[in-house]
């Protein structure tokens, strides 16, 4: 019942942000052609604001694009004419999930093992270099990192393409430079977790019954360590999908980030409200999956 509830609340919640950011594009400055390169006349102008009912009340146009929007129709995009945004989606979404997959795998598998094994060797040199290079990375964004990637493993080094998005390399640098800094955050969290873990009167208990160190790693507080990256692993992963639009224009890579961009400069009401209306679904569902996951790792877990 309880995920029922929140499947049937995310109704209005994607109203509200529909209405939201609908109101807020129309009231932003400049309108979707001004930015055509020959002036219109006026008479042209008047024309595509019939065709695109842009001379109609806001309130107007938003009841008439939630009924298109009833039918799954996005509406048609008012800058990359003769698309419409259910073909924009189709054609970036697979692109920026693929490269979120990539980078939210990254930093499962380096973040993991690292905060694991700063956390097993906690005092000692290892523990602090970890740390530390967690820290690091933290602290230093993806638009910096992608061009010192750039800068080392394309035109120095060459070993790795510069950008685009066509073979298995071309996939390597990108989600790096998108998952690092969330891989340093993983880290730190599973660390503070282990310790907390390992610190916990049911581990006490088990060590002194004569468990191996292995086993209550591994077996016990590896569980129980992971539930913090298990939370965080939801905004993480709308992080990565609405946040890589940088990497996206560095690396050249024709995802959505790239269309989010571009239609918010352009005032292209349509894709943007679509945009916004996507990212919110997502987010919703990955916060879904991350509350179903708890249920699955904590059995104490219980959502009433």
């Amino acid at each position: 019942m309880y995920f029922l509830r929140r499947i049937l609340f995310a109704v209005p919640l994607l109203l509200v942000i529909s209405a939201l950011a609908f109101a807020l594009v129309h009231l932003a400055p400049g309108g979707p052609f001004d930015r055509e390169r020959a002036p219109a006349s006026p008479e042209i102008e008047r024309a595509l604001k019939a065709k695109y009912h842009l001379d109609e009340p806001v309130w107007k146009q938003y009841f008439r694009y939630l009924g298109d929007l009833a039918h799954g129709d996005f509406g048609v995009s008012l800058k990359y004419r003769n698309h419409t945004v259910n073909d924009i989606i189709a054609q970036g979404l697979p692109v920026s999930m693929l490269l979120g997959a990539l980078a939210f795998g990254f930093a499962m598998g380096v973040g993991l093992p690292v905060g694991f094994f700063t956390a097993a060797r906690r005092g000692r040199w290892p523990d602090y270099a970890g740390s530390f290079l967690a820290t690091l990375v933290v602290c230093v964004p993806g638009f910096v990192v992608a061009p010192l990637l750039i800068l080392f493993f394309s035109i120095k080094w060459k070993l790795l393409p510069v950008g685009l998005w066509e073979t298995p390399w071309h996939m390597i640098l990108p989600p790096i430079a998108l998952g690092l800094f969330f891989a340093g955050k993983v880290a730190r969290l599973f660390r503070e977790g282990m310790l907390n873990a390992m610190q916990s009167e049911f581990i006490t208990a088990a060590r002194a019954k004569g468990l191996g160190e292995n086993r209550l790693l591994f077996r016990h507080a590896f569980r129980i360590a992971v539930l913090p990256v298990v939370s965080y692993s939801g905004p993480m992963l709308a992080d990565l999908l609405t946040g890589s639009f940088v990497i996206e224009n560095i690396f050249q890579i024709p995802g959505i980030g790239v269309f989010l961009v571009n239609s918010s400069l352009n005032r292209d009401y349509t894709l943007v409200v679509g945009l916004s209306l996507l990212y919110a679904a997502l987010l919703i569902g990955l916060n879904l999956m991350v509350d179903f996951a708890y249920t699955l790792l904590d059995p104490r877990v219980k959502y009433e």
